[in-house]
């Protein structure tokens, strides 16, 4: 079955770095888009990123509010899909998932003002 496991959340001060990663299991990485998600405490899940499939030549796709600051990439080799996260601020505070018809457990990250 369809697994999914994030990591590389933690804490950063405003304007910090973070690298989250997802590695796939259960399913031809390459032949699906990848998504990533957050959750931040009282509100619903938004999207944050996606990234398609080999097929669609791995069109990338970002919410405006991560426009600029975050990347999304994959290695097909290593199925697994990053999300680079720059200039961070404490609204990007949540709990990123990483989704593909399925959800991961989430890793959580937390900006400091």
């Amino acid at each position: 079955q369809v697994e999914l496991v994030e990591s590389g959340g933690g804490l950063v001060q405003d304007g910090g770095s973070l690298t989250l990663s997802c590695v796939a299991s259960g399913f031809t990485f390459s032949e699906y888009s990848m998504k990533w998600y957050r959750q931040a405490p009282g509100k619903e899940r938004e999207f944050v990123a996606g990234i398609g499939s080999r097929e669609s030549g791995h069109s990338i796709f970002y919410a405006d509010s991560v426009k600029g600051r975050f990347t999304i990439s994959r290695d097909n080799a290593k199925n697994t899909v990053y999300l680079h996260m720059n200039s961070l601020k404490p609204e990007d505070t949540a709990i990123y998932y990483c989704a593909a018809g399925a959800w991961g457990q989430g890793t959580q990250v937390t900006v400091s003002s």
